[in-house]
């Protein structure tokens, strides 16, 4: 096996909940040794938030997210446990924190109280609302800040009088990851070329305005920018999504090219669609909603395994409306390698970070640490005596 790209690389992922740890997930993943500082006692409040089952001891975004780290129980709100953590950062690489920023100068841990100790140190900073601004102090979430704030969950409805949606739990919080991710790289690239560490960041609302930069720009050009109109008012019937006999769904995305119209057609062998209503782009658009009506009765009539080999036959381009009990059989998926077993426990699967570099190996996923299942590894790695950490113990400064 080669060397990995962050072997020999320390990231202290001093964060809670998921865009800051992410980031030093993907780190892991490419080598580097991520020690996760927790709360005593019941650790990081992410522990206890399952997803979908809260009597699920896993906690799977957790589990998740906290794959190969490390994790040492220190009270920051003591003295001792602050001065366990500042001997870390003598020795690392990296700093990733997500705390709001009065929790960090409450606890000491703030740019200022951390880069005299490591002039190579680089400190990671996550806000959901930015570093500067009057609400820079103000905690979000990705369905806060990331979701609600930037417009996408207004624009992501079906048709003005539809309230506006949801968002699913990490939704923002992933993607916002890689832009700490790529700060960080970018960090280190620097500092291979200076010698010095520096404080980088990144928020949700600034990754959720890149998300949503298409109808953000336009706006900011002057464009009108709309909600997406009921799926059977669509501005064009091959830009939609159609339920399947068997009740599933899949999403049309076919250009507006005659060729292309004459492989949609040919795949259903349906006199209707040669209607002169349908005959250039023009019209069919002018007449969607027929279009649209006519396209519900025909894909109604197989199951979507059908349509899929039909319309992958026509070569055009449509997309299943996945389930994500699917995924974990979906043979692209698979063949791909965007799933990996843990491994430590091969029948539990996770998600690979969403890239490869050539040559490298990525870490075999280990499963989630306990809290402060490697406090003593990790202060004796520092310089701590058995003694000490007894102390230590004692005094709850670690668990």
């Amino acid at each position: 096996m080669t060397e990995r790209i962050f072997d020999g690389l320390r990231v202290i992922d001093c964060a809670s909940f998921i865009a800051g740890p992410a980031a030093a997930t993907v780190m892991s993943d490419f080598g580097a040794e991520v020690i996760k500082i927790e709360p005593p006692g019941m650790g990081d409040p992410y522990r206890r938030r399952a997803i979908a089952n809260p009597d699920n001891p896993l906690n799977p975004g957790f589990f998740f997210d906290s794959r190969n780290k490390k994790s040492v129980a220190l009270d920051l709100r003591q003295e001792a446990g602050r001065a366990v953590l500042y001997r870390l950062v003598t020795d690392a690489d990296v700093f990733i924190t997500n705390y709001p920023p009065p929790v960090r100068r409450r606890l000491g841990i703030a740019f200022d109280d951390l880069r005299h100790l490591n002039e190579r140190l680089i400190y990671a900073s996550f806000t959901g609302y930015g570093e500067t601004g009057p609400e820079a102090d103000k905690p979000g979430f990705d369905a806060t800040a990331w979701w609600a704030r930037t417009g996408l969950m207004d624009l992501v409805r079906a048709g003005e009088e539809t309230p506006p949606a949801r968002s699913l739990p990490g939704m923002g919080d992933h993607p916002s990851a890689m832009g700490t991710y790529g700060a960080i790289v970018t960090a280190l690239y620097q500092r291979e070329k200076t010698g010095k560490g520096n404080y980088v960041g990144s928020s949700l609302l600034a990754n959720g305005l890149w998300a949503n930069a298409c109808s953000v720009q336009a706006a900011l050009c002057g464009d009108p920018v709309k909600v997406q109109p009921p799926r059977e008012a669509a501005l064009s019937a091959l830009r939609v999504h159609y339920q399947c006999r068997d009740g599933r769904w899949l999403l049309l995305s076919i250009a507006a090219d005659e060729w292309r119209w004459e492989k949609l057609k040919a795949c259903f062998g349906a006199a209707e669609l040669d209607d002169k209503r349908f005959a250039t782009n023009a019209s069919r658009d002018k007449h969607a909603r027929e279009l649209v009506a006519i396209f519900d009765r025909l894909f109604a009539e197989h199951d979507l395994a059908h349509w899929r080999r039909v319309l992958d036959a026509a070569g055009l381009i449509f997309g299943v409306v996945g389930r994500v009990d699917d995924i974990r059989h979906d043979e692209q998926v698979l063949a791909a390698g965007f799933l990996r077993p843990y491994a430590d426990e091969p029948e539990l699967w996770t998600i690979d970070s969403p890239f490869f570099v050539a040559g490298q190996d990525k870490v075999k996923p280990r499963t989630a640490p306990a809290v402060g299942g490697n406090s003593d590894e990790v202060l004796r790695a520092a310089g701590y005596s058995d003694t000490e950490i007894a102390a230590l113990r004692e005094a709850g400064a670690v668990a």
